[in-house]
């Protein structure tokens, strides 16, 4: 039977959406009470009363089985995010009190890939600054008030207003050093020239994204002529991460960006198989999109350190395309 709904609801207690949710997520009211340090017969009146509140029933109740109903699914991607933001409100706030805090949002790979490798010296340089970091490859919303700095990868023309460009980036071939050692010993097909690559595996990143059309083999293979070349086959994956991680590992070629990369192939682990001569300008920008406008002096910091470091990168890939080597999508 339908609760029915009251004339003039109240607002939504948040512990009953708290339940709500622990309930929706383990699927068990007792192992949501056992979570949340309260009774089972306490969390089943606290659901009771919501969805009277609601006029609606949330879940189905079997005998050893809880089910979310059309209602609860609709309920549970309204509660999710709002309690997630809320946890990270209170955490920022109690840190704050005590220590100086500086929240970033970033896309995954380029967290793992670029600025993780650098933090430490950030941290070298400001002890007293906590780094609160949000890797997605999920847009967020700018205007979100938890965040201080966003670094982003886009086109200029899509770059968001105040954004300061950081670099350019390069696309270029790599491989792993296992898999050049398999080609030293003849245990591969070679791989001296572009023509070459449809012998091998290709790594590419393939999330439907307009990035990763900008990032293609495509695109790259294009500009060399080979349009109508095929490799052996082919391995997607939704993460540049991921293409490079799979690069390391010898399981084929990557389209890598240099910017990304240049430590790795500074040390040996990844090598460009055709050299200089395989690079090419990508349309992609990386920039700094201050939100909010704090004048925090650790944001100020962290803002200064992000451009030095970015500076290192393009001394190290160059400033800049010129006309005849940008990779143009459209």
């Amino acid at each position: 039977m339908t609760p029915t709904p009251r004339l003039s609801p109240r607002p939504l207690a948040p512990d009953f959406l708290r339940s709500f949710e622990a309930v929706a997520r383990r699927l068990s009211f007792s192992a949501a009470a056992e979570e949340l340090h309260l009774t089972q017969s306490a969390v089943s009146r606290q659901i009771k009363s919501l969805e009277d509140e609601l006029g609606a029933q949330l879940f189905q109740r079997g005998t050893r089985k809880v089910e979310l109903t059309q209602a609860g699914r609709i309920l549970l991607r309204a509660v999710e995010p709002a309690l997630t933001r809320l946890d990270a409100a209170v955490r920022q706030i109690r840190l704050s009190r005590s220590r100086a805090l500086v929240s970033v949002t970033t896309f995954a790979s380029f967290a793992s890939l670029w600025l993780m490798p650098r933090l430490g010296d950030f941290e070298r340089h400001h002890p007293g600054v906590d780094i609160r970091l949000s890797a997605s490859d999920r847009l967020v919303d700018l205007d979100d008030e938890d965040l201080d700095l966003a670094l982003r990868g886009c086109r200029p023309e899509k770059a968001p207003a105040g954004a300061t460009r950081l670099f350019g980036d390069v696309l270029t071939p790599v491989m792993g050093a296992r898999l050049a050692e398999a080609i030293a010993r003849g245990d591969a097909p070679p791989l001296r020239r572009p023509a070459d690559l449809a012998a091998h595996t290709w790594l590419e990143m393939d999330d439907g994204s307009s990035v990763a059309a900008d990032q293609s083999w495509a695109q790259w293979l294009t500009s060399h002529g080979l349009e109508r070349l095929e490799p052996r086959r082919r391995i997607s994956m939704n993460y540049t991460l991921q293409q490079i991680q799979a690069a390391l590992a010898g399981q084929g070629v990557a389209l890598a960006r240099l910017s990304l990369v240049a430590e790795s192939m500074a040390n040996g682990d990844l090598i460009e198989p055709f050299g200089p001569a395989g690079r090419q300008w990508s349309a992609l920008c990386y920039w700094l999109v201050p939100l909010g406008g704090s004048t925090r002096p650790e944001v100020a910091a962290f803002s200064q350190w992000v451009q030095a470091q970015a500076e290192v990168t393009r001394l190290a890939i160059g400033d800049g395309p010129d006309a005849e080597t940008l990779v143009d999508a459209d």
